[in-house]
């Protein structure tokens, strides 16, 4: 199948924290990638919490943790038993050596919320959909990946119709089901014609009044509702960066849907034809491309978007201590970058900057300032961290 990056993160944090929460949407392939860290019964476990059998087993969870602890004990669907979280602290403070536990549960926000009970003795990793290096490491292959978005089972349908019919059923499970597993009482379908507004503002400032206005509901309601989608992993709120050059700075959030299949399920978007001849082609391009350098991102490093009323932009910028890189995201084979790509770039004094273009290779375009392909995303970023 596909080697994940969370995989090595994963096996980072099992390194130094006793415990390990994986979060990620429903079917982004936690429970899958958690299973290959219980491949060898003699050093690992794992407990499917939906299972009768497994519940049984952790009757007395004391007894059982305590007659585990050679092994990592993997707990999936830990939704189900929150009261697991309060004996887990328990049971770490008695021993806390690293690698003990990994947790993962299908309402991600829902069981982050239920752990804080851990806090200082779990730490978190974000399991995203497959990303270009996991999934499409040859150019031929992006395309398929930006269409279909990067859920497995979307992904690997057999057909662009399987495809669609797929992220069909996630998006009205999502809204019918997960949703009040997260505690949120919201109508289903008021809640669908907000993130299929959202869609239509994807890449956009938020535009919170005009959305109420047609939702017929208050801004603030508005604003609670993309909570809940940043919160589901679902929706991502791209924050402005804020940098002290005495000029005027957007201060109002970008919206994005995560996954692009989504995005494109949302619009009606079936098949690459209707891709490619969309009024939303290029910000589904720019969504596309910052979740792969959100997935890439280096440790602490930071991501936000610049825009000055001036007119000076840069579609994302990475922080990272001292340095910061800045990234123009262009749908053209031939990108030009305009007078406010470099003004926003002498303002925000850039270590590198870079135009991610949909191109099989790139070329320097001036100076320090270079055309990459999406392929060359990560080894850009890694050079933050040298």
């Amino acid at each position: 199948m596909f080697e994940r990056l969370a995989a090595t993160k994963i096996a980072e944090h099992l390194s130094w924290s006793p415990a390990v929460a994986i979060l990620g949407p429903r079917q982004v392939g936690k429970t899958t990638l958690a299973q290959t860290f219980a491949s060898d019964p003699q050093s690992a476990m794992y407990l499917d919490l939906d299972s009768a059998s497994a519940r049984a087993r952790l009757t007395n969870p004391e007894a059982f943790f305590a007659a585990n602890r050679h092994r990592l004990v993997v707990l999936d669907e830990i939704q189900n038993q929150p009261e697991l979280l309060q004996e887990l602290r328990g049971e770490i403070d008695q021993d806390r050596r690293p690698g003990r536990f990994l947790i993962l549960g299908s309402a991600s926000f829902k069981l982050l919320k239920q752990s804080q009970s851990l806090a200082g003795r779990l730490s978190l990793v974000d399991l995203s959909p497959l990303l270009a290096s996991e999934a499409a490491p040859h150019f031929a292959d992006l395309q398929t990946l930006w269409l279909r978005g990067g859920f497995p089972n979307s992904l690997l349908a057999p057909s662009d119709a399987a495809s669609w019919d797929w992220r069909d059923a996630f998006i009205r499970h999502f809204l019918n089901t997960d949703l009040a597993q997260l505690g949120i009482n919201v109508e289903p379908e008021l809640m669908r014609r907000f993130w299929r507004m959202l869609a239509h503002q994807h890449g956009q400032l938020f535009n919170a009044s005009s959305i109420a206005m047609s939702l017929g509901v208050a801004s603030s309601t508005t604003t609670r509702y993309l909570d809940h989608l940043c919160n589901a992993l679902v929706v991502r709120r791209l924050e402005p960066h804020h940098i002290n050059i005495g000029k005027r700075l957007v201060k109002t959030p970008k919206v994005y849907v995560r996954d692009s299949g989504l995005l494109h399920s949302l619009l009606g978007i079936h098949e690459v034809n209707d891709l490619l001849g969309h009024p939303s082609t290029g910000a589904s391009w720019e969504g596309l491309v910052i979740e792969q350098i959100a997935g890439h991102l280096p440790v602490g490093a930071q991501l936000s978007f610049y825009r000055t009323a001036a007119g000076a932009e840069m579609d994302v910028v990475v922080e990272l201590g001292q340095k910061r890189m800045g990234f123009e995201v262009k749908f053209s084979s031939a990108p030009k970058v305009s007078k406010g790509f470099w003004q926003a770039k002498a303002d925000l004094q850039l270590t590198h900057t870079h135009v991610v273009a949909p191109v099989q290779e790139g070329w320097p375009l001036q100076d320090d300032v270079s055309v990459i392909p999406v392929s060359e995303i990560p080894q850009r970023l890694a050079a933050l961290s040298e």
